[in-house]
């Protein structure tokens, strides 16, 4: 890069701070080789780039229950994710637009003994929103909220591994794991920190640390969010307030776009996107990321306990044709894996899925069947369209002599009613970062969200291997063969890894979208602002 060019990029960062004047930074582009016109477009575009301090923000979730709490052991939606973790929690680490593990409250993280064990040095002087400074016997608390007996926690089956938690000081905590686990940073940006009160964390309170303070929680209605003056990171928490309301009906959730009552809305009404996209007051996000839309079997309640009835309905649906019907070409189709492509060491198991009826027919002829009749428990609180894929499918299931019974279930307390209590069910997964981790929260025999509840001996063997093996060939083996097996003998049906569909009001300014979660990684009220 030429220093022209060099200091050109400078002053674009200066303008956005209103340090550099329009004159000098157009005199400093014609310098550089580019027109008037360029010149001023470039500094326009400088000038919004830089966040801007202020204003209430609003947004709309199609998800939320009467039921959610603050308790993090019982975080199960995206409204949970978005509303409080997203902008009142912080973990150790985060994970950022490009899918790295990076220090969030820890200043520094460092591995030991072949990572079995790792060191997290706490940032000095973040405080909690009470002005509690933040210790690490908070550290040790907040895990310890998750790996208690008895806990509901999903976060219990990532931590399994961990033989014990020490302090080291004030600002030191050293994890000790049962061996070695190259991951472990990731899992580490999921869990939380709460203030400690006689060694339990206290998570009533709804005090954390994060750059807004709740203010007001309504279960499955709003939550009302302010800033926390104090938060460590000066870069983010611009807006002076947010609310973030529980809107699951996509229609009133639109209208509350289109009618300027809030700035932003998720899981777009796909078609009638091409309406939103004619109003020129409103931008459409659309990000892929490792999320997938699924429906899962209970692999032990019969007739899914029979691989072969559960091949058969693998075969039975067209994916193809719900991916372009209900989701109008918004994400790839899936294949019975819920490791996104763009993960590493994901892979593509054969045989593929694809629409067969013949097929199916002879799978469920050698489970000893002519016909097949199932209900299939189905709810938008699921995922975006649930009803109109489960509606589709029965259509695609006709010809293979199997007849769904779609039970429309109710959106509100989906999670908590249906799922994980019906055989049979609509479900989705933001995704993980890493094999290891998606598999330990979802696959592993005694994981909290088993949603399947499939316990494979091979697979749970591989699982260990595969967290503590350093041959990266000797990895990408173990995660293959892991893939492979949830693609034969597991009861997941992958329609899609869906696209994260949002719109939102044209006056937000962001930076580079985070795709490990919707919504910017979770986290966009804390990164997001208002350009003007």
């Amino acid at each position: 890069m030429s220093e022209i060019s060099s200091k050109l990029k400078f002053a674009e960062r200066l303008v956005g701070r209103g340090k550099i004047s329009r004159r000098e930074f157009v005199q400093l582009a014609l310098a550089a080789g580019f027109t008037v016109a360029a010149a001023d477009a470039m500094f326009v575009t400088a000038v919004r780039a830089e966040p801007k301090k202020g204003g209430h923000f609003k947004m709309a979730l199609g998800q939320g229950s009467t039921t959610d709490t603050l308790d993090p052991a019982t975080y199960a939606d995206q409204y949970m994710t978005v509303a409080v973790w997203g902008s009142a929690d912080n973990g150790l680490t985060e994970v950022d637009a490009a899918g790295n593990a990076v220090g969030d409250l820890a200043d520094t993280v460092e591995p030991a003994d072949g990572a079995k064990k790792w060191v997290f040095k706490l940032r000095s002087g973040v405080t909690f929103h009470n002005e509690k400074t933040v210790t690490s016997d908070d550290v040790v608390a907040s895990y310890r909220h998750h790996m208690t007996e008895g806990t509901k926690s999903p976060s219990k089956s990532l931590l399994k591994a961990v033989k014990d938690i020490k302090t080291d000081g004030p600002e030191t905590v050293i994890f000790e794991l049962d061996g070695g686990n190259a991951d472990f940073p990731y899992i580490t940006s999921d869990i939380p920190i709460m203030p400690s009160a006689d060694g339990k964390a206290d998570w009533q309170s709804g005090v954390r640390t994060g750059a807004y303070v709740v203010e007001k929680f309504e279960p499955g209605v709003k939550t009302t969010l302010k800033k926390y003056p104090n938060y460590y990171r000066t870069d983010r928490g611009h807006f002076d307030s947010a609310e973030v309301l529980s809107i699951i009906d996509v229609a009133a959730r639109t209208n509350a776009l289109t009618s300027g009552e809030v700035h932003y809305i998720d899981r777009l009404d796909l078609k009638t996107l091409h309406l939103l996209k004619r109003n020129q007051n409103i931008k459409i996000l659309e990000v892929v990321g490792y999320g997938h839309y699924i429906f899962v079997m209970n692999v032990t309640v019969p007739p899914f306990d029979n691989v072969d009835v559960r091949t058969a309905l693998k075969y039975s649906l067209d994916r193809e044709d719900i991916v372009k019907k209900v989701f109008l070409g918004h994400g790839q189709v899936g294949n019975d894996n819920p490791i996104s492509p763009s993960v590493k060491f994901a892979v593509d198991p054969q045989p593929k899925h694809a629409y067969d009826p013949e097929k199916a027919k002879s799978y469920l002829k050698k489970a000893g069947f002519e016909t097949l009749k199932v209900d299939l428990s189905a709810s938008d609180g699921a995922f975006a369209n649930c009803v109109d894929a489960a509606v589709l499918w029965k259509e695609h299931a006709t010809k293979a002599g199997i007849e769904l019974n779609v039970i429309r279930e109710p959106n509100d307390g989906y999670w908590n009613n249906v799922w994980l209590k019906k055989p049979f069910v609509g479900s989705f997964w933001v995704g993980r970062p890493t094999c290891d981790w998606m598999f330990t929260f979802a696959y592993a025999a005694d994981a909290p969200w088993n949603e399947t509840f499939w316990k494979h001996p091979r697979f749970n063997e591989l699982l260990i291997q595969g967290r503590s093996e350093t041959d990266e060939v000797k990895r990408a083996a173990i995660y293959a063969e892991m893939q492979q097996l949830v693609h034969d003998d597991g009861g997941l049906v992958n329609l899609v890894f869906n696209s994260y569909v949002s719109a939102h009001d044209a006056k937000l300014g962001h930076e580079e979208v985070a795709p490990n979660l919707p919504d910017d990684g979770a986290r966009l009220i804390e990164r997001w602002w208002f350009e003007a």
